[in-house]
């Protein structure tokens, strides 16, 4: 095969993959404040309900400056933690998201529980996620994407380390970016991950700290970020 032959092969594949390369953003739910107002005010979680909801639209933000206006983004929701905090705080929270979603052209999948999650997770095109991010409640061992909705301080709907190999690894582009802004994955969730989908996912040594997002940064970890 002439050697300009290949080469135009290989920059027609190359064009092919980018194409389809997407940003994926996964984003957990709210606890309640009728379970957090019993905690004591230190201990007390997500005050405000759009903590993660926010994170993720800066992380949008970043995305576009770095690959393009045009970057395609997918953003994956756990609706029931809106819907139950939404009824809590009498607003119109799922509405909100999908206005979100829609003013910055991101692709909103709703999903409902853990295997839910797992189903659509595993139905994006095979070499298509450039990056990935997690924002929600955590612990080193679970990406939680519910916590203290139900229950006072307990999830009912995560992705546990022993999850992760009913994840399809294929999604991924090779040099694909992961990380979790959620608390203490780094410690444990982090490595699993990595000898699962031979990529590294980024986390925080420690807990991760969502109190400047309403005023336009970026979570950040008290114990810093590990691969």
């Amino acid at each position: 095969m002439p050697c300009r032959f290949k080469a135009l092969l290989a920059s027609l594949f190359l064009l092919t993959q980018g194409s389809n390369a997407e940003h994926l953003i996964v984003c957990g739910g709210p606890a309640l404040r009728q379970w957090e107002n019993y905690r004591i005010q230190k201990d007390q979680h997500d005050r405000w309900w759009g903590n993660f909801v926010r994170a993720s639209t800066l992380r949008m933000a970043e995305i576009r400056l770095a690959y393009g206006k045009d970057a395609p983004l997918v953003w994956m929701v756990y609706l029931p933690g809106y819907e139950d905090r939404g009824r809590e705080d009498g607003k119109p929270y799922t509405e909100w998201i999908s206005e979100q979603a829609t003013k910055r052209k991101a692709t909103l999948i709703w999903f409902t529980s853990g295997s839910n999650f797992i189903g659509k997770f595993n139905l994006r095109p095979d070499g298509s996620v450039r990056t990935f991010d997690y924002f929600g409640h955590s612990n080193k061992y679970a990406f939680m994407f519910d916590y203290g909705s139900e229950i006072m301080a307990v999830s009912i709907a995560w992705l546990h380390e022993r999850d992760i190999p009913q994840l399809k690894s294929s999604i991924f582009d090779p040099n694909a970016y992961c990380k979790s802004w959620g608390c203490n994955t780094g410690q444990s969730m982090s490595k699993v991950w990595k000898k699962h989908m031979r990529i590294p996912l980024e986390g925080a040594n420690g807990k991760t700290l969502y109190t400047m997002v309403g005023h336009g940064q970026m979570p950040n970890s008290s114990g810093g970020w590990v691969r």
